[in-house]
């Protein structure tokens, strides 16, 4: 099979949107998606993106992403933050994931950043084990933490 493993354009972020989506539903939250192609368009590129998106193209199609941005951690100093490596259902198995997942390690290297870092269900066994065969430590005994639009909100109304 071929394909090809490239920095995203505008223009693609129709497509990603829908693995992002594809996503939502595997992970049985299939209404949780907000986020929208403008927003994506808006914020990914310009003069001050926030993040930096690969795709996987396979016949013209894009079939995987891997979306990073940067973080800073006190203990490391710079980190690269995966959000999300997707593999469309019906090419997971065919080396996109990989071949994302080592773009995403080059361009850790290039920022020098001394860790990437990212989130992966407890029930998403082929995952953890596709990370652990690619040498990560999956931290079990970390607990991830959200405040979400409607908490930030309830949040602030006690203060």
């Amino acid at each position: 099979m071929n394909f090809s493993i490239r920095m995203a354009t505008q223009d693609d972020m129709a497509q990603v949107l829908d693995l992002i989506k594809e996503l939502a539903v595997f992970e049985k939250e299939p209404d949780a998606v907000e986020v929208t192609v403008n927003d994506l368009r808006t914020n990914g590129f310009g003069e001050h993106p926030k993040f930096t998106c690969f795709v996987a193209e396979v016949d013209y199609k894009i079939e995987g992403i891997a979306l990073v941005y940067g973080r800073f951690s006190t203990w490391k100093g710079n980190v690269l933050h995966l959000e999300d490596l997707i593999v469309s259902q019906k090419m997971r198995g065919s080396g996109l994931g990989t071949a994302l997942l080592d773009e995403v390690v080059k361009y850790g290297n290039q920022l020098n950043v001394r860790r990437i870092s990212w989130e992966v269900l407890d029930w998403n066994e082929p995952a953890i084990d596709f990370y652990i065969k690619k040498g990560a430590d999956v931290k079990r005994d970390w607990d991830v933490v959200h405040l979400n639009e409607q908490g930030i909100k309830n949040y602030l109304s006690k203060l």
